[in-house]
């Protein structure tokens, strides 16, 4: 495919020990956070245009861990002796819950998407204090509040008639797709344009013609086309879409 040819080699570099402990450090965050799989690698690609630690260089790690520490992650943090620590939440429906922030987060529909951000909207959510107490109901509510939100700002969230195994492809190209028309409302891709067009047009990502995408090329798609639209849409960015 046209695309392989486009795609740079993995990147390589020299024996370096400040790199070796920020990639360790990087490991570690994710674990300290609660991200899961699909939460680590979209955080990363945001920061640094890479889904691998291995590919980043000095810089990108630098900020990579800059940005887990904004979220929350403390690298040097030891337990008190007798204190018990605010234990992040990491049951089932919180990794939901913080994947589908960090999706939102990337179409504009939340500004801030650090940790103690979705533990307010939670509690706002929830009226639990903490988003670890919560219950299966609780977290039920949780969940369909930001699948509302989702809606306002163009996600499409229904999968009425669609097999289960294909529920995650399908919402991340329907993310894509929303984070698209808001690039286009904002003037900052042309309207005629398909995914494919503006993934490599905008992103350098995939193949201008491409119609059909895995869905971890959805994954890279959504965060390139979101951060751009975080870093240039202007505050039209965070308007709803649907009223």
């Amino acid at each position: 495919m046209a695309a392989a040819a486009r795609t740079s080699a993995p990147a390589r570099f020299a024996p370096d020990t400040k790199r070796r402990a920020l990639i360790a450090k990087v490991h570690i965050a994710p674990k300290q956070l609660g991200l899961d799989e699909d939460s680590y690698r979209a955080v990363m690609h945001r920061v640094t245009g890479r889904i691998s630690a291995a590919d980043c260089d000095v810089a990108q790690l630098e900020a990579l861990v800059q940005e887990f520490t904004r979220l929350g992650f403390r690298a040097t943090a030891k337990p008190v002796p007798g204190k018990r620590g605010t234990a992040r939440a990491d049951h089932p429906l919180a990794r939901k819950a913080r994947a589908m922030w960090i999706s939102l987060g990337l179409l504009c529909a939340v500004r801030e998407t650090s940790e103690p951000a979705l533990e307010a909207f939670a509690r706002r959510q929830m009226g639990c204090e903490r988003f670890q107490w919560a219950n299966q109901s609780q977290g039920d509510r949780l969940v369909e509040g930001l699948k509302a939100m989702a809606e306002r700002h163009g996600w499409d969230q229904s999968l009425a008639g669609l097999a289960k195994v294909h529920h995650v492809h399908a919402l991340k190209g329907r993310l894509c797709e929303a984070i698209l028309f808001k690039l286009k409302r904002a003037g900052l891709a042309p309207t005629h344009w398909a995914l494919g067009k503006a993934a490599w047009e905008l992103c350098r990502l995939g193949d201008p013609d491409q119609a059909r995408f895995e869905t971890e090329e959805y994954d890279r798609i959504a965060h390139g086309l979101g951060k751009l639209l975080r870093r240039k849409g202007g505050a039209e960015a965070f308007d709803e879409v649907k009223p």
